[in-house]
């Protein structure tokens, strides 16, 4: 096993070719997101295909798996391969433009960990770059317009961003048909300010439940909500003291 494989509990995934690693992003929203019944789901921006590895381990769902950076995909096919559910993971090397344009599936589920750090400072390398500022191509409106394009009518659309960013984004999906029923805000520290939103979409409008979500105490141990949370997936994540 190369030391930029990654090892979860039922799965293994690579990450040497893909400019955007594993993360605590993608691990909370793959932990936090519940397929339900879910039969088919897009992972939006799959990166490694953590995402989507994470939804197969607890669904029967076909997942499909889209990302515009080629290495990525081909990182994410060897990933699938390399899982106990490779007949239902598929990765497509696409932009989610042209996609929703060409395709006819639709989806029970979207999920997706878009990299957008609006004014952050560019990263050194230049494919990292490329992800991490994703509204360069592929804005908020783009992003909505796609979602409501291929979800099922009765489909879900869970997402992860910044919190200012997610604020912005609840704000315009609210407005342009694509209605939150569920928030999770989320702390990196209990005595933090909150990081991140956890969102999840649908067409119909519905009553929004909220909660939060802390990964650590204040003196760095984990908390047991995001034990609790991820302990399905990670392999010996340290307990608090």
């Amino acid at each position: 096993m190369s030391q930029n494989d990654f090892r979860f509990k039922q799965f293994t995934v690579r990450q040497d070719r893909c400019a955007m690693k594993v993360g605590t992003d993608g691990v909370l929203l793959g932990a936090w997101t519940q397929p339900g019944n879910a039969r088919t789901v897009l992972d939006l921006g799959t990166g490694t295909g953590l995402i989507a590895l994470m939804i197969a381990q607890k669904s029967n769902a076909v997942i499909d798996a889209i990302d515009i950076d080629k290495p990525a995909t081909e990182q994410a096919e060897e990933n699938f391969c390399l899982s106990p559910w490779a007949g239902r993971l598929n990765s497509i090397h696409e932009s989610i433009q042209l996609y929703s344009e060409q395709t006819t599936r639709r989806y029970d589920l979207i999920v997706s960990n878009p990299p957008y750090f609006m004014g952050a400072h560019p990263a050194p390398d230049e494919a990292r770059n490329v992800a991490r500022h994703m509204d360069d191509s592929l804005s908020i409106e783009e992003l909505t317009a796609c979602v409501k394009k291929l979800l099922e009518p009765h489909g879900r659309f869970c997402v992860i961003l910044p919190f200012m960013e997610g604020m912005k984004f609840l704000e315009y999906a609210e407005t342009h048909g694509l209605f939150a029923n569920h928030l999770t805000k989320v702390k990196t520290k209990s005595d933090k300010t909150e990081k991140r939103l956890m969102m999840e979409f649908e067409l119909v409008r519905k009553s929004m439940t909220e909660d939060e979500l802390t990964i650590q105490e204040a003196d760095d141990t984990y908390t047991d909500q995001y034990i609790q949370l991820t302990k399905d997936y990670y392999v010996g994540l340290p307990k608090k003291r």
